[in-house]
């Protein structure tokens, strides 16, 4: 699922920038699955429906595209986009209240986003239920066996749930989520990250006993300490069974800045897992061929799909952010 740029958002002064980036992504996904694709400008939408169905057709994957009208204030389907689960009786959907990491920035429409597709039949007869708590996609991380990994700085920050603490935020995660337990991480972040610390941008499951997560090897650097916390406490943590986890660690991207000298959040744990492939952000620097060495290493048995994100990181988000998975048997043909 994306959620497409228009003038209407954050992304006019560099629209034609950012729109190349999230073709890049459409096309790299349809190679794989199917796509949503919503956008509140009905005019680009009816030439993206166009564009997209003819790549898609031109390259031997017809009826993937699906293309849906409606209003947006931005682009972050990670975060305002369906959390799925899945039930006794198949997939069904969440729609978690979305506030604009607490109230940063307009979010009205986006929180309605969800609502929107559904009674549009993007999802078919999937049941889709409210929930009555500000959650994120992007700050979530689930191995798909009871475990969910998290941050404290997110979670816990008054302006998305302020009168609930950590232990109702953990029984209603166990409700409506299914988890078991919680892994809160309590330290970690990234300069220029308007989330509060989106696990997304740090720790990653690859798997359920894999995690791989940022970390900065230059002791100048401001992450230093922080990341390093955020290591020991990776390393502390134990799976089900009381084994550690095997830990990989991400190479560190150079410093990238925007016009205004103020550093970006370029992570590579911002990635997206796909059928058979993984798309990995890169961002123009020295480490990014390390980093797709890495990935290879990860995922042997899927491709590896480099897109460059520096457009997209100027509104201080990446690749995963942009994107928002949904299980086959969801979306109707």
């Amino acid at each position: 699922m994306l959620t497409w740029p228009h003038p209407g958002t954050d992304w006019a002064y560099i629209l034609d920038e950012v729109e190349p980036v999230f073709l890049d992504i459409a096309r790299a996904v349809l190679r794989y699955e199917n796509l949503v694709i919503s956008c509140e400008f009905v005019a680009r939408l009816q030439e993206l429906d166009r564009d997209l169905n003819r790549y898609a057709e031109e390259n031997g994957f017809p009826g993937r595209v699906h293309i849906v009208p409606a209003p947006a204030n931005d682009t972050w389907a990670r975060d305002h986009g369906p959390i799925t689960i899945v039930t006794d009786d198949g997939p069904a959907l969440l729609d978690f209240r979305f506030n604009a990491w607490g109230g940063k920035f307009p979010f009205e429409k986006d929180d309605a986003l969800n609502r929107h597709l559904a009674n549009a039949g993007v999802f078919g007869a999937t049941p889709m239920q409210q929930v009555d708590f500000v959650l994120e996609g992007g700050s979530i991380e689930s191995d798909g066996l009871g475990t969910l990994l998290t941050t404290s700085e997110c979670l816990l920050t008054p302006t998305r749930n302020p009168s609930v603490d950590r232990t109702a935020i953990e029984q209603l995660l166990a409700e409506v989520l299914g988890v078991t337990r919680i892994l809160w991480l309590n330290h970690g972040y990234l300069e220029g990250d308007d989330t509060d610390s989106h696990i997304d941008t740090l720790a990653r499951f690859c798997a359920p006993d894999h995690i791989c997560y940022v970390t900065c090897p230059d002791v100048a650097d401001e992450h230093y300490s922080a990341l390093a916390a955020m290591e020991e406490e990776l390393q502390q943590f134990r799976q089900l069974d009381g084994t550690p986890y095997k830990l990989t660690a991400l190479p560190w991207p150079e410093a990238i800045q925007d016009e205004d000298g103020e550093r970006l959040p370029a992570t590579y744990a911002n990635f997206l897992i796909i059928n058979d492939a993984v798309l990995l952000p890169v961002y123009g620097v020295a480490q990014d061929e390390e980093a797709i060495a890495v990935m290879k290493e990860i995922f042997p048995s899927r491709d590896i799909v480099p897109i460059d994100c520096r457009a997209l990181i100027r509104q201080h988000g990446s690749l995963h952010c942009v994107t928002m998975q949904i299980p086959a048997g969801v979306v109707t043909s």
